[in-house]
């Protein structure tokens, strides 16, 4: 069964449907990028993907375990949500969580099972998995201004 139309709408994130909930996430990859956060605080976004990332689809390769093979994984739930302060401006738990709409290339407002790859969103083919990747340190990305 299909969650109802437009439910992100009209549901705070707590009251959404474990089916709901996964839904919103448009698969852009980006939240399995490692990140390195500096002694000032500052968060450094890498193009290094967990291990467990499929770089191609931008989806875990073993989602029910990820927690258990990846001690660091981060579980997004609505109280994590909180804590986490790195989610990319496109993400729909953010923006949900800010009260805003999704972007039309989202799949649940029409833009299909690809629209995240084809607006040029996702981490597909701008990220390396960290089997091959080295240090991180070498993959830091430039700040956005």
């Amino acid at each position: 069964m299909s969650p109802p139309a437009d439910f992100w709408r009209s549901k705070a994130l707590a009251e959404m449907s474990p089916e709901e909930w996964e839904s919103l996430c448009d698969g852009c990859g980006k939240c399995c990028l490692h990140k390195i956060r500096e002694a000032s605080g500052l968060l450094r976004q890498t193009n290094v993907a967990c291990r467990l990332l499929d770089t191609e689809s931008c989806r875990c390769t073993n989602y029910p375990r990820r927690k258990a093979l990846v001690s660091d994984c981060v579980v997004l739930t609505p109280d994590s949500l909180a804590e986490i302060d790195w989610l990319p401006d496109t993400c729909a738990y953010r923006l949900v969580k800010e009260s805003k709409d999704l972007p039309l290339w989202h799949h649940l407002r029409g833009g299909g099972p690809n629209g995240v790859h084809e607006s040029g969103v996702s981490a597909q083919r701008r990220c390396i998995s960290e089997r091959d990747a080295g240090p991180l340190q070498e993959h830091v990305l430039p700040s956005k201004p």
